[in-house]
């Protein structure tokens, strides 16, 4: 195990691996090159540095940390000067492609989101393992913990911290039969964190309680030698019981368990972390069965950690839903505390954790973290009456459990008689609950008593070890030459040992597919999109009608991922997910230059210095005004919000009064709106505008402006305009032309014509 008894060769120096480029995409085999050299740059837990009130743009903050140097902010960010505050407390993002190579993308993706606890979770439970395993064995049904994995997770791991300025943990799972040994791997690699809990073993695995406790006394002290943090196993509890808002004692009682056991191991009450759920969602009263919950924790466990786990118990396939539940989970942890906050995609009961719902989930999480900064500052829970009594009535019901328990005979006697996860408040019981034989399970009489003189020659060893009296003074592992955690140069590592099964033919593979560009949302190049649709229909007639919809489209393999009633006769919204038999060449893609947009304080500031004023209007007989309107009030971010005075005549205004409107108020542009397109009007319009300008001398005055949905920029300038702004504009765009454009024309700006990329012909 620990001994590294088989001597390795000494390793060279670890090849320096290249820093990432924030334009450049991570090159996954530069990555994997080298591994067996590779040592991880520090071991034990960092929590988020720089943690209180912090000065942000113009906000102040009571609950953030550090910014990072490198990331990518909420969208509502361009509001506020492209601020990303960091919250206070670590956000998780659980990771579960189940392609460690694919899982290296969307670490770096999540860490610009603001992520810095990656917890590695395959699509093969660790726990079912009962030995380490080499290579990357996708035939026995996913993907488990590899020692290759877990160094070429770390390495990448280095370069994203450099990347986004911040240290990132990196957290799996200790648990099962191979426990002590995967404890090790995981001191080894550099792993910061893990799951750690006997009674997970026990209820959830049957795994023998014996062996399930003596494993997790070694693999703490392991842990706790490595400055690991721990986080227990008693949110399985919750999302395991049918009733689950019934069983809060038992979960109260599961964390006693593992904090009192892992303190008697050795373990740091700090770098103890308690998995707390919060036990229901809506539509039931959720918060007020939650928040009682987690205030009785709090009081409890003073001293310990607190990570705050998303309820995923009540997820189906609805991703919104889930959404609002998280949100209200969020609301849980301001209220009381959080050191960890979790997140779990939207589409967990979808079982498809895709990339982009990875970063949905983290941008759930920090966007309710943000808006509820200092919350406790302006409200406080009231500890009416009502309350007080539901959190002392939590607490006794788990002090009288725990209470049972050792009357009882002990945590064995009590699982053996099914005390645990049912679906009653205690001390109601059901006869539901999980019964464990303490004389079988896995692994049952495979613990056997220490010799007398029994030595290990490795550190960090848990209980008696009695190593020759010479070495008494130093560690045990001092007999051998130190052991693989003192000494990494002795850790034997394996590569793939399958020739057809590993990471170099998937990646093959996926070259192969991704010569060109393919959409995606779990591995590599996969070809997978969705597609929403509305079926004025029932249920199932919409789910075939969508199906059948799908495979018109092209679509392979098509599958319904979710499907909302709207109503049982009136119609079905449905998700549909396939997979798309082509893929895109980008070298035939057309793609215009990116337009040069000023910024909003730009655009206000050169309006402030020379003021600017626009007539506009729909003409011709075209009734339309909401585009043209919303180009120009303030309320939807138009014109006027950056000073430009506007001049609004109405729909069907004739082009000479447009024209003749601009001369008499002075305005500097002429705005139409052309919506209306039988018989070409609208290029029409367009050309009458610009020869009626000419006409009248007064075509060098005035910027022309057309818009209009179908509308181009290119047909405009072919009609005479000046631009043309189509489908989906913003005023902030028109307002940055229109102040670009009249700097050019004063001669401050003779550059290329913004968003065409070509220079501007000379004016008529």
């Amino acid at each position: 195990m620990q001994g590294g008894m088989a001597m390795a060769a000494e390793r060279p120096s670890q090849p320096q691996a290249r820093a990432l480029c924030p334009s450049e995409k991570m090159d996954i085999r530069s990555i994997l090159q080298g591994l067996e050299s590779y040592r991880p740059r520090r071991r034990g837990w960092t929590w988020r540095p720089g943690r209180g009130p912090r000065q942000m743009g113009p906000f102040q903050y009571q609950q953030a940390s550090a910014p990072l140097q490198r990331s990518i902010p909420l969208p509502a960010a361009r509001y506020f000067g492209g601020i990303d505050p960091q919250p206070d407390c670590v956000v998780t993002a659980e990771i579960a492609s189940g392609r460690f190579e694919d899982d290296l993308r969307r670490m770096r993706m999540a860490a610009w989101h603001g992520a810095d606890h990656i917890m590695v979770i395959r699509t093969t439970g660790q726990s079912h393992i009962d030995g380490l395993l080499e290579g990357t064995p996708e035939g026995v049904g996913g993907v488990p913990i590899t020692r290759k994995q877990l160094r070429a997770t770390r390495k990448a791991l280095d370069l994203i911290e450099d990347e986004v300025g911040r240290p990132i943990n990196l957290h799996s799972y200790v648990s099962g039969v191979a426990g002590p040994e995967i404890a090790v791997l995981f001191y080894e690699e550099g792993v910061n964190g893990a799951h750690q809990d006997p009674q997970y073993n026990v209820l959830y695995r049957n795994v023998n309680m014996v062996r399930s406790f003596v494993d997790a006394a070694e693999a703490k002290t392991i842990m706790a030698a490595a400055g690991m943090l721990q986080i227990d196993g008693a949110h399985n509890a919750n999302a395991t019981a049918r009733e689950a808002w019934k069983v809060m004692p038992e979960l109260l009682v599961q964390h006693a368990i593992n904090c009192a056991f892992s303190r008697a191991v050795g373990m740091d009450p700090g770098l103890i972390a308690l998995s707390t759920v919060p036990p229901t969602a809506p539509p039931a009263p959720a918060l007020r069965l939650d928040l009682p919950y987690a205030v009785a924790l709090r009081q409890l466990f003073r001293g310990y950690r607190f990570r705050a786990q998303m309820n995923t118990r009540y997820i189906e396939s609805d991703t919104r839903e889930a959404t609002v539940t998280h949100t209200l989970n969020v609301l849980v942890s301001r209220l009381t505390s959080a050191d960890l906050q979790s997140t779990i995609t939207p589409d967990e009961g979808r079982n498809v954790p895709w990339h982009y719902n990875s970063i949905a989930a983290l941008e759930t999480a920090k966007q309710a973290l943000l808006a509820l900064d200092g919350i406790r500052d302006l409200v406080e829970i009231r500890m009416t009456d009502a309350m007080r009594a539901q959190v002392r009535e939590l607490k006794e019901r788990a002090v009288l459990f725990l209470e049972e328990i050792l009357a009882e005979g002990g945590y064995f006697a009590a699982v053996q008689k099914g005390f645990f996860v049912d679906s009653g408040r205690y001390p109601e019981r059901n006869g539901d609950g999980i019964v464990r034989d303490p004389q079988g399970g896995v692994a049952a009489g495979t613990v056997v008593r220490r010799d007398p003189d029994y030595w290990a020659p490795v550190c960090h060893h848990f209980g008696e070890n009695h190593p020759p009296a010479g070495l008494a003074a130093g560690k045990s592992c001092d007999a051998i030459g130190g052991c693989t955690l003192c000494r990494p140069e002795k850790i034997a590592y394996i590569d793939e040992l399958d020739p057809e099964d590993n990471v170099e033919q998937r990646l093959a593979e996926a070259e192969a597919r991704t010569q060109a560009l393919r959409p995606e949302v779990e591995w590599a190049g996969d070809g997978i999109v969705t597609v929403t649709a509305f079926f004025p229909a029932a249920p199932r007639v919409a789910e075939f009608a969508g199906l059948a919809l799908a495979e018109r489209m092209g679509l392979q393999e098509p599958e319904v991922i979710h499907k909302r009633v709207l109503h049982p006769a009136e119609g079905t919204m449905l998700e549909i997910k396939g997979r798309v038999p082509f893929a895109i060449d980008p070298e035939q893609l057309v793609i215009p230059p990116e337009p040069a947009l000023l910024s909003e304080e730009e655009i206000r500031r050169a309006v402030a210095e020379r003021p600017l004023a626009v007539v506009a209007g729909t003409v011709g007989e075209d009734e339309h005004s909401v585009g043209m309107r919303e180009i120009l009030d303030i309320k939807h971010g138009g014109l006027e919000g950056f000073g430009i005075r506007c001049h609004y005549l109405g729909t069907s205004v004739p082009v000479e009064k447009m024209v003749d409107a601009a001369i008499e108020t002075a305005s500097d542009a002429i705005l139409i709106s052309t919506i209306i397109t039988h018989a070409d009007v609208h290029v029409l319009n367009m050309r009458k505008l610009h020869q009626l300008c000419l006409e009248k001398g007064v075509r060098q005055r005035f910027i022309l402006v057309a818009g209009g949905t179908q509308v181009t920029d290119e047909m405009a300038r072919a009609a005479g305009m000046d631009a043309g702004f189509g489908r989906g504009t913003k005023g902030l765009q028109v307002a940055s032309f229109l102040v670009q454009e009249r700097a050019r024309r004063l001669g401050k700006d003779t550059g290329p014509r913004p968003g065409t990329g070509q220079e501007r012909p000379p004016a008529n």
